[in-house]
């Protein structure tokens, strides 16, 4: 009886894993090594329960290539695997459990049996035992004439100056300046007339600076009133300071529009005679 019973639970499990084998489809039927293989197998579960697929492991010879795939079917749910065989021959691939999700939240899994499918091989058959190949004779350089690499480097470097030749310009001779006529300068008289005494005060403060620079190159026009004079008793102390102090002094005022009723005409008079003066 103990006998009986132990060969039933052995044709029991041997018929389950045919059943767990055969749910499995493999697309294509006869692969080659290195193919894209589609493990699928279509999950019949009642109305609002959903299937979740457990994760394949890699093998050496089975190896995933993306993460499982579950498609609604009209029966159910397909499960669907993506792998690929790197080994020739028959191969068994166990897959993992099957869980089923209900609406209450309940949860029950099955297993995902052994899918199994045959692998051909892609190297011939005639390849399999291939005979020892003796060793190459040594590859030996060509001998080569250098006369086209000569002449083609001739006609380069012709080429060359030939084109430097033709983009090379002449130099340009040089052109003269427009003769541009120096207009007369305007009188003070006229300037007065226009109502613009600051300007016959700054030229005359301006022309008077400048010839003090020249006879005196320490009393340069960026020093003050008083730095300039300074400078100009240093190098020359006959020159007419206390005249020079007094005479900058209100043509800076009438500039700066701090002297009204001044006699401006009288004042540029001045500085044209003291310019004189200073001139060498």
């Amino acid at each position: 009886m103990t006998g009986r019973c132990a060969a039933c639970v052995v044709l029991g499990v041997l018929v389950f894993a045919g059943g767990a084998a055969a749910q499995w489809a493999v697309t294509p039927a006869r692969p080659t090594v290195g193919d894209t293989v589609s493990v699928e197998r279509e999950l019949a579960v009642p109305p609002g329960w959903q299937i979740r697929a457990g994760k394949l492991d890699p093998s050496e010879a089975v190896e995933p290539l993306a993460d499982p795939a579950v498609l609604r079917s009209p029966n159910g749910w397909v499960i669907r695997y993506t792998v690929v065989a790197w080994r020739p021959g028959a191969q068994h691939v166990t897959l993992p459990l099957i869980w089923r999700l209900a609406p209450d939240g309940r949860a029950d899994s099955t297993a995902g049996g052994v899918a199994g499918f045959s692998v051909a091989s892609v190297i011939p058959d005639s390849v399999k035992a291939p005979d020892p190949q003796g060793p190459l004779a040594p590859l030996r350089a060509s001998h080569r004439s250098p006369v086209a690499p000569l002449l083609a480097s001739g006609i380069m470097l012709t080429l060359l100056a030939a084109g430097v030749a033709l983009r090379r310009r002449p130099p340009r001779p040089p052109t003269r300046a427009p003769h541009v006529p120096v207009e007369r300068e305007v009188p003070d008289a006229r300037w007065l007339a226009a109502g613009e005494p600051k300007a016959v005060a700054a030229r005359a403060a301006s022309r008077l600076r400048t010839a003090l620079a020249r006879a005196v190159p320490e009393a340069h026009p960026g020093l003050a009133v008083g730095e300039c004079l300074a400078a100009v008793e240093r190098v020359r102390p006959k020159a007419p300071l206390r005249e020079l102090r007094d005479l900058l002094e209100q043509l800076d005022r009438v500039e700066f529009a701090s002297a009204h009723g001044t006699d401006i005409a009288a004042l540029a008079t001045m500085a044209r005679r003291l310019e004189r003066e200073l001139s060498p």
